[in-house]
């Protein structure tokens, strides 16, 4: 197994609006559409559409939405042995207001997916000591997160942590154990608390963190491309301008993409440009998933970029 994902699964419920509703307003919405997503399913189906071997750690309710969310994963060749139902909670919903400049506002109930326990780690421990990364996000419970990054240290597997949603709570110690810290720029602001309104200000406050005791730091810039900072060094790879449609699920594309990528070649600079092209080719189509493009679509996009 190439990467295990440890984390959420969401339903998105998405709603194309040509402008926000004010408070007591209703407005009609042109379009609707419903997906899976969720910021771990989201990381893992990316890299699985591009190849790699992808193991799937989470929770799903034992609602209508449940088998739903497993099938969508054993269609793309998620490997589901730890995709498992709880009784009594619904599943994971996301819903998502995508407006007429392709900005989205989202909402989560985290549901099931506050039930993945340490003990889950355990039990899947003799797959998860195969995987050559682990990946991590913030739709779980943060002592699940903790004890994910004590497994990986102690089986000397990298890890990649995704902090989103962004929490103050979030120890600092458990992000120094991880080989790669991946926040976009808000949730940048929020853990640090230091404003982003510019390139010079992004990488002061990444640099805080990195003071810290951080690792490597890749922040993902949407339309400014994406900074990483290691050592004293600092690299901007810059954005690739294309029609932006819908910028939902964008930094899970360029998650996933870079896992897949580095897990080859080692090469952090080689996968984040394949990670910023992938995650520029998710945001021409509508939706998380269903835009991202598998290997042929993605070699067919790049012809046309490069």
């Amino acid at each position: 197994m190439d990467i295990a994902v440890i984390g959420s699964n969401m339903v998105d419920l998405i709603t194309y609006v040509d402008q926000m509703p004010k408070a007591g307003e209703t407005l009609e919405a042109p379009t609707f559409q419903m997906g899976c997503g969720g910021k771990g399913a989201n990381q893992a189906i990316a890299a699985a559409k591009l190849g790699a071997k992808v193991m799937m750690q989470s929770k799903v309710g034992d609602d209508v939405f449940a088998d739903n969310t497993i099938n969508n994963f054993k269609q793309y060749g998620v490997d589901t042995r730890y995709v498992e139902k709880v009784n009594g909670v619904s599943s994971g919903v996301a819903p998502i207001f995508v407006d007429s400049s392709s900005q989205n506002r989202i909402l989560i109930i985290k549901g099931a997916n506050a039930h993945l326990q340490p003990e889950d780690i355990d039990r899947a421990a003799e797959s998860l000591q195969q995987c050559k990364l682990i990946v991590l996000q913030l739709e779980i419970p943060l002592e699940t997160v903790y004890y994910a990054i004590d497994f990986a240290n102690k089986h000397a597997i990298p890890v990649i942590l995704n902090p989103a949603p962004a929490s103050k709570a979030l120890s600092l110690e458990y992000a120094c154990k991880c080989d790669f810290f991946m926040p976009n720029e808000t949730e940048l602001e929020i853990l640090t608390g230091m404003p982003v309104n510019n390139m010079a200000q992004i990488q002061a406050a990444a640099g805080f963190l990195l003071g810290k005791g951080l690792k490597n730091i890749i922040v993902t810039l949407g339309e400014k491309g994406a900074v990483w900072l290691h050592d004293d060094h600092i690299v901007h790879v810059p954005p690739y301008k294309v029609n932006a449609v819908d910028t939902s699920g964008a930094g899970d594309a360029f998650i996933g993409c870079f896992a897949h990528h580095y897990i080859q070649s080692g090469d952090v600079l080689a996968a984040m440009k394949e990670a910023s092209l992938f995650a520029a080719c998710s945001v021409t189509g509508k939706g998380t998933q269903s835009s991202y493009p598998n290997q042929t679509e993605f070699e067919l996009f790049k012809q046309h970029c490069l």
